[in-house]
């Protein structure tokens, strides 16, 4: 059954109130570690850690004055620290909290990303183990080509989302960097092993040079490695489309008892399940192609990527997290119908087995293109006559009967033959774990 997304860790990721902690975080860190070096005295410090809190309602009144969202959140915890605050920021820039802290936050959400798509990877296998022998067509420009197992499908999706599961892991450690490093990224006012300390704490990587930002091309592969997700989920979805079709109908999105699929044709049982996720994937690749255009700033930093960040990571992330949501709920729970597959596959009447045939008469010593030219002529009378089907014409083809006897042509149309591997792809994917 198909449950309602709720926006559970995800969402609260991209909170105000989880932002400013994280700041607030970040902010003392650093004086306990200048406390480390002698710089500050470390009562100071417990007095900070003691006293510093703020209120969102405040900061964001603040700022409707200073314009200025870290100032804001600066001048809210010195109302509340007093005299110590004067040590807190100390040497730093804005981007310092702002950038670090968006790294934990994306190091954060690629983290929940990750546990969504493993439990996608794990209910693919599911399917796949308990489809692979669901012998249905496969299909090559939308028509008919040879057969293949609904289990092969959800293979498939299963390595690819294994190859995701790479790429995502690759970025999140990509983008757990952090920098403390001062106005444009010199540390004049701040020793490295602050840096090295914040992050440290905050399970990050020191930025091995920064400007006054942290550059972005993480971020960038970061969302395009989602766009990648998406575009997978989008594959899935696309195919669920066209076999929901009712020409088709070999597989069919969970319909609910009191779902309804038209305001007008009370019949309908519309794949939007599927429909929503595609869609949901060009917001995924339009998101991505901003972030791309953040690279390039002017000399040691513009803010002409901030006000986008703040809506596309945020978004992106919220988005992917809700289409791995559907689409797993959508895979366990999808519909399959094998007599239906059986059904589409006789549809051509044979001519799914042209292949074997060919390559049957080029054993017998013909070349190819004389093979194919025979073949091509029973099969285009097939085509062209629904009363008719390939192993009749052949049958009946004096030309082919002179290199094939008719116990070698019934032997041709028999599909355990030609699924005669699919153990073997199962067993360097699906059971090569």
């Amino acid at each position: 059954m198909i449950e309602r997304y709720t926006l559970p860790e995800m969402g609260k990721i991209w909170q105000d109130e989880f932002k400013f902690s994280t700041w607030l975080k970040i902010e003392i860190l650093a004086c306990e570690a200048r406390a480390g070096l002698g710089e500050i005295p470390k009562e100071d410090v417990e007095e900070i850690k003691s006293k510093a809190r703020f209120d969102v309602k405040r900061i964001l009144e603040i700022e409707e004055k200073t314009k200025h969202d870290v100032i804001a959140f600066l001048t809210n915890v010195a109302e509340y620290v007093g005299p110590a605050s004067r040590h807190i920021h100390y040497g730093m820039t804005s981007s310092d909290i702002l950038d670090t802290t968006l790294s934990y936050q994306m190091k954060t959400a690629g983290e929940l990303l990750l546990k969504r798509l493993k439990e996608l990877k794990d209910v693919l296998k599911e399917r796949a183990i308990e489809h692979k022998e669901t012998v249905c067509v496969g299909r090559s420009h939308g028509i008919h080509a040879e057969p293949v197992t609904m289990g092969l499908k959800f293979a498939l999706w299963f390595e690819e989302v294994k190859r995701d599961i790479k790429r995502l892991e690759r970025a999140v450690e990509n983008i757990s960097t952090g920098q403390i490093s001062g106005a444009v990224g010199t540390f004049e006012h701040l020793s490295p092993e602050v840096e090295e300390y914040v992050c440290e704490k905050m399970g990050l990587k020191p930025e091995p040079i920064s400007t006054q930002v942290i550059q972005r091309d993480r971020h960038a592969e970061f969302m395009n490695t989602l766009a990648v997700v998406g575009a997978t989920l989008e594959k899935m979805a696309i195919e669920v489309r066209h076999l929901q079709r009712t020409e088709v109908l070999e597989a069919e999105e969970y319909f609910s008892k009191g779902q309804k699929g038209s305001s007008a044709m009370p019949h309908k049982r519309n794949p939007i399940v599927s429909e929503r996720v595609t869609g949901l994937a060009r917001i995924l690749r339009s998101n991505s192609l901003a972030a791309l255009e953040n690279v390039a700033l002017w000399h040691e930093r513009d803010i002409s990527h901030s006000s986008v960040e703040r809506i596309i990571i945020p978004d992106s992330c919220i988005a992917l997290d809700y289409m791995l949501d559907l689409m797993t709920k959508l895979i366990k729970n999808l519909i399959i119908y094998p007599e239906n597959m059986l059904r589409n596959l006789n549809l051509t009447r044979g001519l799914i087995f042209s292949q074997t045939v060919l390559l049957k008469l080029v054993d017998k010593g013909l070349t190819r293109e004389d093979a194919y030219k025979l073949v091509q002529s029973s099969a285009m009378k097939v085509w062209e006559d629904k009363s008719k089907n390939l192993k009749d014409e052949l049958l009946s083809s004096e030309e082919v009967l002179k290199y094939l006897s008719r116990e070698e042509i019934e032997e041709v149309f028999d599909y355990g033959k030609m699924l005669k591997n699919v153990e073997y792809i199962f067993n360097r994917t699906v059971f090569a774990e």
